[in-house]
């Protein structure tokens, strides 16, 4: 007898970010090559026609494992049933909008969508916010969804240890595949700390294969600022990257990443001196589709300081959407 198919919702459907993950989930590339899975393309109306299309093209496609497509812009029957949640869609940033006004407008969006997920979707619900600011978003959804474990709610920063680990292997000219342990810390914003303090390459230390002073300075900003060259460069924002780094996330989540250690916004259980409740991203395990967090790794001053500068923007994230947090 084959397995039942998973519910799989994408809010934001009709986007770039969703479009170049739809196909890739329905190959089986997210899940599994013999899991069935079911989409819901969740959008709002102004979006739906844009995920429609979208749709036709996932029945063109003949995907064997794809079960089913439904497009819908009514949040309950969008997340009926949902066994995976990713959160894609999200209001820009818009030009003269201060940051306060960009969490705000997410907090409209992301309020609604976590009660929504704890009033309709499965027991077993993992939720990957990736729209952004992605932390705080996440704390948002996880907090209106008072029934749902809060360790289910999660945000993307494996976009971000991807980009570190990428850029590390690019400019020591080594395959990315001999980069082990790298480690994200905080924030998806230009606060986040990519570390390299444990990682190696081919098996060697990282500070002995890089110039030290090259790790702590343009390795660290270009690394946190990796989104805004992307704009610059290709004009528009990521798309694939972050369609990839979805897909790694909930792959590694579900099926389990072995030994080797990836990173992972989460709500905070104390770890490492941050607030509980914060969603902050951490290196992590998953192991029976559950995220640990690699704990006692030793932090020295610097690295200390890059990751207290990323919690206090994240609290002062959290109160300014107080009122938001169910």
């Amino acid at each position: 007898m084959g397995k039942n198919p998973v519910t799989v919702t994408v809010t934001g459907a009709g986007g770039q970010i969703a479009y170049a993950a739809l196909f890739r989930i329905a190959a089986g590339d997210m899940l599994g090559p013999d899991q069935p899975v079911a989409l819901k393309l969740l959008e709002i109306p102004e979006g739906v026609r844009a995920a429609e299309g979208v749709a036709l093209e996932l029945t063109d496609s003949a995907f064997p494992l794809l079960q089913n497509v439904e497009v819908t812009t009514d949040i309950a029957a969008g997340f009926d049933g949902t066994n995976v949640a990713l959160l894609v869609g999200a209001r820009p940033r818009t030009k003269g909008m201060e940051r306060g006004d960009l969490l705000e407008a997410n907090g409209g969006i992301f309020a609604p969508q976590g009660r929504a997920i704890n009033d309709y979707a499965a027991s077993d619900v993992r939720v990957l916010v990736v729209g952004n600011p992605a932390n705080t978003n996440a704390l948002i959804a996880q907090r209106n969804a008072p029934d749902v474990p809060a360790e289910r709610f999660t945000a993307l920063t494996r976009l971000d240890h991807n980009r570190a680990a990428g850029i590390l292997a690019e400019h020591v000219g080594a395959p990315v595949a001999d980069v082990e342990g790298v480690s994200v810390w905080g924030n998806h914003s230009p606060t986040q700390y990519p570390d390299l303090t444990h990682a190696t390459v081919g098996g060697r230390p990282a500070y002995e294969v890089a110039d030290p002073e090259w790790i702590r300075g343009p390795y660290v900003e270009r690394v946190a600022k990796r989104g805004a060259e992307i704009i610059e460069v290709r004009g528009s924002s990521s798309a694939a990257s972050a369609a990839g780094a979805s897909i790694d996330h909930i792959r590694d989540w579900v099926l389990g990443t072995g030994e080797r250690w990836t990173s992972v916004a989460l709500p905070s259980e104390g770890w490492y001196g941050v607030p509980e409740g914060l969603v902050c991203s951490f290196p992590a395990r998953s192991s029976g589709g559950r995220w640990s967090v690699v704990e006692d790794l030793s932090m020295d001053e610097f690295s200390a300081g890059k990751l207290a500068a990323s919690v206090a923007e994240l609290e002062a994230e959290r109160d300014a959407v107080e009122e938001l947090l169910g």
